[in-house]
């Protein structure tokens, strides 16, 4: 019998629409090692690093009449040269212009009837460097039984490891009579799960959201815990389906002096530098911003073990955990912004008002995990009234990686919109640096490139509260 997709992956599936796409994404900047990088050679490891990902020679395929939630089947007629595609900048291409070229990859679905991903090799960067940004859909990576191809074409040294070699051979796809067959043995072991698909493919609100309800579990019960809505914020907007992408590059050196010199953790100085761009760019904008003035926001947290960043790439299933922070944008001392910061971080660990690791691994869409807000359009329009944005920042190795041979130089997360939010920061540190990748709307965040540079600025002036 086929693999059928959970109910909370079905939903991202039934929920998602031009504004609100769910995939979630990351850009590598790579610099190509003396004997050569090129678009053959990118293809070729993919291809011997596919039998580590099954999932994506495989494509979703719909039961007649939505009697039972869709299945995973072998593509038939899986083209890699599809998936992995070829683009270039004109030389020498600017940052802002493979930021435009981001931007525009991520506004754009991901086509249904084929297996859910794409990877684009962007050449002709300045100082010979070459780019890839991946795109992969929340349905395809459960974050526990899968992991993401950008993880799985990463190597520790300029050699590639070896995979053993496997043949493909697409299993048979089944017809129509055979998927409502498998639905119908499922409806005699599970007679509901009929009528909560019928009402699913008739856009049945209150159906979608039980189904999202029971798959998330622990985040329902902690957003519930939040008594007070969150701030009106000009970051929550009716959002369009055009993207902006802007980065902040940031040393990890600087954030553990922060840290050794005022306390609290690496993260807790993360969100206190996003709190003091979030306070400088609201004040670029006119808006009215006092003592008391703050920002909600969702802040997954992963977990690792002291000795991952010895590892080569995060495990799949990163432990994580998740809180509902406001950042107090309105505090105009950095060190008191802190201090905020890691008090509230501190009374959501000690109060066990976290998500349980295991619910938001199951919301995760890459491996580094990242959040999107519920998943789906009602628990994104949910979201509005809880926090007003995402901040994600997940940890990674801190030893070189290399594609192909190409040394891997940065890497940017981009973190999808909830719909009704305007911006979705997504965070990595890896080899020293510190990276943000900043996805907002078009419309709504015009100006994200100055919320990117003030990020910058907001570590600069930590860094000037720390003795020399």
């Amino acid at each position: 019998m086929p693999d059928r997709l959970s109910a909370l992956d079905a939903s991202f599936l039934y929920l998602e629409d031009s504004t609100t796409p769910m995939h979630v994404g990351g850009v590598a900047v790579l610099s190509p090692p003396r004997s050569g990088f090129d678009y053959e050679r990118v293809l070729a490891l993919i291809e011997r690093r596919l039998p580590l990902v099954p999932r994506y020679r495989q494509r979703v395929a719909h039961v007649p009449g939505r009697l039972a939630r869709p299945v995973w089947v072998d593509d038939p007629d899986f083209d890699l040269t599809y998936h992995v595609r070829r683009s270039a900048l004109p030389r020498p291409g600017s940052e802002a212009q493979l930021r435009e070229l981001v931007s525009r990859l991520m506004s754009r679905p991901l086509d249904h009837s084929r297996p859910l991903w794409e990877i684009y090799l962007v050449e002709g960067l300045a100082e010979q460097r070459v780019a890839v940004v991946t795109k992969t859909h929340h349905a395809m990576v459960d974050g526990i039984g899968a992991i993401d191809i950008g993880q799985v074409i990463l190597d520790v040294s300029a050699t590639p490891r070896e995979v053993p070699e496997e043949l493909w051979m697409p299993e048979p796809e089944p017809g129509p009579v055979q998927l409502v067959l498998d639905a119908a043995v499922e409806a005699v072991r599970q007679p509901g799960a009929v009528i909560d698909n019928v009402r699913a493919a008739a856009a049945d609100a209150a159906a979608t959201v039980r189904k999202v309800a029971d798959a998330v579990g622990g985040l329902a019960s902690a957003v519930s815990a939040a008594a007070r809505p969150a701030p009106v914020s000009p970051l929550n907007v009716r959002i369009s389906p055009q993207r902006r992408f802007a980065v902040a590059r940031t040393s990890l050196d600087d954030y553990r002096r922060v840290r050794t010199a005022h306390g609290g953790t690496v993260n807790d100085v993360v969100l206190a530098v996003v709190a003091g761009a979030l306070r400088n760019w609201l004040l670029s904008r006119g808006e009215v911003v006092t003592s008391t003035t703050t920002m909600r926001a969702m802040v997954p947290v992963s977990v690792r073990d002291p000795d991952a960043d010895r590892a080569s790439v995060p495990p799949p299933g990163n432990k994580v955990s998740a809180y509902l922070v406001d950042l107090p944008v309105g505090e105009p001392n950095p060190v008191v912004r802190l201090h905020h910061v890691s008090h509230a971080m501190r009374a959501h660990k000690e109060s066990g008002q976290s998500v349980a690791a295991s619910t938001l691994v199951r919301l995760s869409g890459l491996a580094p995990p990242t959040l999107h807000a519920l998943g789906a359009r009602v628990a994104s329009s949910f979201s509005r009234r809880i926090f007003n944005l995402v901040v994600s920042n997940v940890p990674g190795p801190q030893v070189p990686l290399y594609v192909a041979g190409a040394r891997m130089v940065e890497m940017f997360p981009v973190v999808p919109l909830a719909k009704g939010q305007a911006l979705s920061v997504g965070v990595t540190s890896y080899d020293g640096g510190v990276y943000f990748g900043l996805n907002a709307d078009r419309d709504g965040m015009s100006d994200v490139d100055v919320l990117a540079a003030m990020v910058e600025e907001s570590v600069e002036e930590l860094m000037g509260t720390v003795s020399a």
